[in-house]
């Protein structure tokens, strides 16, 4: 073991105990206040082209990541830090905030219709999820809520099939869960699909959280736009904007929400297309956990 001190006289001590001692010049609570002092600049004006700083205790110093060392000084200066506290490390890119993708959850296409992620995939290694082909064709674009751009839809079919999928830039994360819409998440753990008869949940954007049963295989419903073939017939309610949400059966993913009958005032009718054909017409992986 390792310990470090600033005094000469504490090194033998800890020598005498079985330990190694190095003599710093820096007290940990210095350098601590060091970066408390970056942290409080950085609530007034966030710093261009300085991504990162941290206390780093066995270098005894506050490392600053930069990108242009000329802006770094100048942010140094206006914090008031002591500059020998402090290392200057070039940085070659600055860090992003990366945002989850889960079922269910909403997503906006060419920043008009809304519709409902059904599955996260992850097809070599990229995020990105499946969702009803009615929703987009290739080359719309997908957004979140806040209006930040997600990416585009690779592939869509619809009719005849009504099934798409999108693929998100790096900043997002395929996470392996369906939305429950009371705060809290189902983790999927493949896709099996469960017979008629089993109880089966729909996750979407307007009516959240909804159960009821798998009725039939194999239905083909005729849209006015066309007709859809080989979906699977429930008793679960949906509404406009469900479309592309996910339908899982434990902790197994069935597919995503088609179109239907009724509504979850009264009750209704909701077809789903199975998830495995989608994965495998575009050669996708489905995120699990």
């Amino acid at each position: 073991m390792t310990v470090a001190t600033t005094d000469p006289v504490a090194a033998r001590t800890i020598t005498a105990h079985g330990g190694r001692a190095r003599v710093v010049r820096n007290a940990l609570a210095v350098l601590d206040r060091a970066g408390a002092a970056l942290d409080e600049a950085a609530r007034a004006a966030t710093p261009e082209s300085t991504p990162l700083w941290y206390v780093d205790p066995t270098a005894n110093t506050v490392v600053i990541q930069s990108t242009d060392a000329g802006r770094t000084e100048a942010f140094l200066a206006r914090s008031g830090v002591d500059r020998a506290l402090v290392r200057v490390e070039s940085a070659s890119d600055a860090p992003r905030p990366l945002a989850d993708l889960r079922g269910g959850d909403a997503y906006f296409i060419d920043s008009a219709a809304r519709c409902s992620i059904g599955f996260p995939v992850t097809p070599n290694g990229q995020p990105g999820f499946v969702s009803a082909g009615h929703c987009g064709r290739p080359g719309s674009s997908a957004t979140a809520s806040d209006g930040s751009s997600i990416g585009t839809f690779q592939g869509s079919t619809f009719p005849g099939n009504d099934y798409s999928w999108v693929q998100a830039d790096s900043s997002w994360v395929a996470q392996p869960q369906v939305s429950d819409y009371s705060g809290d998440a189902v983790t999927v753990s493949g896709s099996s699909v469960a017979p008629i008869g089993s109880s089966v949940y729909r996750s979407g954007s307007t009516t959240g959280w909804r159960c009821g049963r798998v009725r039939q295989f194999n239905a083909t419903v005729n849209y006015a736009q066309g007709s859809v073939f080989g979906l699977t017939r429930t008793s679960v309610c949906a509404e406009p904007g469900d479309s592309g949400g996910s339908f899982i059966s434990g902790n197994q993913a069935q597919g995503v929400t088609s179109g239907g009958s009724g509504n979850c005032t009264s009750g209704g009718t909701t077809y789903f297309q199975p998830v495995n054909p989608i994965l495998q017409t575009y050669g996708l992986t489905l995120a699990t956990g």
